[in-house]
């Protein structure tokens, strides 16, 4: 038997507290994230969709809670104080202090009609109705039928595209030619039908855009849901004896989820536009309801003498499109891992 060897006792060193510090000191580590999470510390890093989700929340809050504050009824008429321009307390510049020009002079518009101590923020109409109460109607209106549009996107979309992918062959073959055949058929031609069946209003906007709008969401969860079919952890499930509504739960839609999502994101203010585009051209929200586009229809006819009838609502309507896009674009990167930070 070989002899054992035995080392020296100065070969080993007594490590101390300064010691252990300057080893963990190099230790690499790194706090261990879901996915969820590490999206959403993506998003947060990301200014401008930071900033645009903020902006939405504002929009929302404002838009909504005016149901429960509101500075005037939006729909009161009083012609005495028709077209006065925008005065906001406290602010002496022109354009934002209730002052107008009128055959080459500037006069106080609110003193001229007797309304010395009113204040409008965004100013008045040509029936006397706020048009800060107007626009804040016309937003949630034009919200509700985005939101409700959206509700459609998902439950018909998404259960369409996962069943045409998960069942393929035969069946996904006729489920995409119906797809191709709505897809070919305008969304106006739809409106206009329904018009003829409904009067304009919500209800028609609405049902026209479930009609149609759910399509897209239906071909991308479709391509994402034959993809991940054939994942071995989908593999596993089957051969396990899961059930094909509990895969589609537990494994399926984790998974697309952020396809879901960043569509949605595009989805809504598609939705807002289209309804905008309807109401502006007047097939859409009939008055006395305001939305964003019946504003627009209004403020165009003044917009000679009184630009910010429309200067309003166009304003309203950029920002929730722009917010709504960048969002949609930091969603995107947030949840695809492969981005470079």
């Amino acid at each position: 038997m070989a002899d054992t060897v035995k080392l020296p006792e100065d070969s080993f060193k007594r490590i101390n507290a300064d010691d252990r510090a300057a080893l963990d000191s190099e230790k690499i580590a790194a706090p261990s994230l879901t996915f969820a999470q590490d999206a959403w510390r993506r998003l947060r890093k990301n200014k401008g969709a930071w900033v645009s989700l903020i902006v939405l929340a504002i929009v929302f809050i404002m838009a909504f809670g005016s149901l429960v504050v509101s500075p005037h009824n939006p729909n009161a008429v009083n012609p005495s104080y028709a077209n006065l321009p925008s005065k906001i307390p406290g602010i002496g510049i022109n354009g934002f202090n209730g002052t107008l020009v009128q055959a080459g002079q500037r006069i106080d518009a609110y003193k001229q009609a007797g309304a010395s101590s009113k204040f409008y923020i965004m100013g008045t109409d040509y029936l006397g109705r706020d048009l800060f109460s107007r626009v804040l109607y016309g937003t949630r209106i034009s919200l509700i039928i985005a939101l409700v549009a959206t509700l459609f996107d998902l439950t018909i979309g998404v259960t369409y595209g996962m069943f045409s992918g998960w069942k393929g062959g035969r069946i996904d073959t006729i489920m995409q030619r119906i797809i191709e055949i709505i897809l070919s058929i305008p969304n106006l031609v739809v409106i206009v039908l329904l018009i003829l069946i409904l009067k304009p209003g919500m209800t028609s906007i609405i049902i026209a855009i479930a009609l149609t709008s759910w399509t897209n969401m239906a071909r991308l969860v479709r391509a994402q849901t034959m993809e991940i079919k054939e994942q071995e952890y989908i593999l596993a499930a089957r051969t396990l004896g899961e059930r094909p509504l509990k895969i589609a739960f537990k494994h399926l839609l984790p998974n697309l989820s952020s396809v879901i999502i960043i569509n949605t994101m595009f989805t809504i203010p598609n939705a807002i536009f289209f309804e905008a585009t309807l109401s502006y051209i007047g097939i859409g929200i009939s008055s006395p309801q305001a939305s964003l586009g019946t504003l627009l229809n209004d403020g165009q006819k003044n917009f000679q003498f009184l630009p910010y009838q429309m200067w309003w609502p166009a304003l309203i309507l950029s920002i929730i499109m722009l917010a709504f896009n960048l969002l949609g674009d930091g969603l995107r990167d947030a949840f695809d891992p492969r981005t470079k930070e």
